[in-house]
């Protein structure tokens, strides 16, 4: 018979199958006889895709011809063949402040709840943003955009949340960030029938129940949203809408890199604990695969995208390339100890081979070569890492090393 475990699994013949290894690891089997790796050992010999080599095999070797010719046949690559490219009927988008409270957090910010109306009419699509700016700025506050699971704080928690997000947001006020966040599945659920409402289905033509070829997966959808928002914070006065920190967990931290690559007016990406499809490596064949995200959120990604369960060395492209389409702007990654399933070893391979476009571009890599001590945060460069103890979270240490980072290329120096 055929499995279900989360998705769709290779049929079953013999007993029953370990749900995880002897260190906690979860596995999972795909249709295509897949089980998950954590033998490094097991990985194997892969060739990445090579970012500075143009799609006529000629080499990139200025900044001039990355940015008008690579990096422009990059973004259509993966609009193309993963992420989806965003429709041309994609909605309209309005931005209204309904509240306004001057003493936030004790008086030390003032906050704004901002509507986003996707839309006009009955089938308008609603996204709540809450907005803190320090109380005492002296000038525009530079930004922390924050895509949450759960509702943004100062709006009422829904009862059941994927993840529970531990926002700092005092700490990050009295460091003289602003800081913005919205739930990231109220206006595109994150399930196998998102496509029947929300934002996608707004961008409909006659007749369309579902995206057509080549248009915009979820991620493409809340990306999109991200900057949407970074539309509405460039319009307001309190805030440096030039220095935007954008942060993600988990799948919203593969989004919050595609937003980056997609959007250059993010000033830096956090993407914590993203794993595959974002800042893992799909080739290495550790932790979560190609084959488990094609089957388990297809969504996710353009509807072709299952195509690559099995043929991942056919993939144009490597998490190295999403993080060098970032180039010259700011980096930052983190992975977890107790979560091998997001490939903490992959995602700081991945920073070493996105390490030849900053190169080209003038800015630091992330200055080694080789795995780093636990908690050491390498950050010295345009491109960051932290490894740290712990599980798939975004830690204090995390945060602490994030501000590091961020206030370096910002120019931040509170606390």
């Amino acid at each position: 018979m055929v499995g279900w475990a989360g998705g769709l699994v290779a049929a079953e013949t013999g007993p029953a199958r370990p749900k995880q290894d002897a260190k906690g690891n979860p596995i999972r089997y795909a249709a295509t006889g897949h089980a998950s790796n954590y033998d490094e050992t097991k990985v194997g010999r892969y060739v990445l895709p090579d970012p500075l080599v143009l799609a006529n095999g000629r080499p990139v070797r200025d900044a001039a011809t990355w940015s008008n010719v690579r990096r422009p046949e990059l973004i259509a690559v993966y609009e193309r063949e993963i992420f989806g490219a965003v429709p041309a009927g994609a909605p309209s988008v309005r931005a209204e402040v309904v509240a306004t409270e001057a003493d936030a957090l004790g008086g030390k910010a003032v906050r704004k709840q901002v509507v986003f109306h996707f839309g006009a009419g009955e089938r308008a699509v609603a996204l709540n943003v809450s907005l803190y700016v320090p109380a005492k700025a002296a000038k525009p506050a530079p930004v922390v955009l924050q895509l949450l699971f759960s509702n943004p704080p100062g709006i009422p928690q829904l009862a059941k949340m994927p993840f529970n997000d531990a926002v700092p947001v005092e700490d990050i006020v009295g460091r003289g960030y602003a800081y913005a966040a919205f739930r990231y599945s109220e206006a595109q659920g994150d399930h196998a029938k998102t496509s029947e409402g929300g934002v996608q289905a707004l961008a409909y033509g006659p007749g369309q129940t579902r995206p057509a070829a080549g248009e915009w997966g979820t991620m493409a959808v809340w990306a999109w949203m991200a900057s949407r928002v970074l539309d509405y914070l460039e319009t307001e006065p309190t805030v440096d809408a030039k220095r935007v920190a954008l942060v993600g967990h988990s799948r919203l931290g593969k989004t919050a890199l595609w937003a980056g690559a997609r959007d250059p007016r993010f000033a830096l990406v956090f993407a914590s604990c993203a794993g595959e499809m974002g800042a893992s490596l799909a080739r290495r064949d550790y932790g979560e695969s190609v084959d488990d995200v094609a089957a388990n959120f297809p969504w996710w990604l353009v509807a072709t995208f299952p195509k690559y369960a099995g043929r991942w060395n056919e993939l144009p492209g490597d998490s190295h390339t999403v993080i060098a389409l970032n180039a010259p702007r700011p980096v930052f990654v983190t992975g977890g100890t107790e979560d091998q399933w997001a490939d903490p070893h992959g995602e700081f391979l991945a920073l070493v081979a996105a390490g030849p476009v900053y190169r080209l571009l003038g800015q630091k890599d992330v200055g080694a070569t080789v795995l780093p001590a636990l908690d050491v945060p390498l950050i010295s460069g345009s491109l960051g890492f932290l490894y740290h103890t712990g599980k798939h979270v975004i830690t204090a240490g995390d945060w602490r090393a994030f501000f590091e980072f961020t206030g370096r290329h910002f120019g931040v120096t509170g606390r």
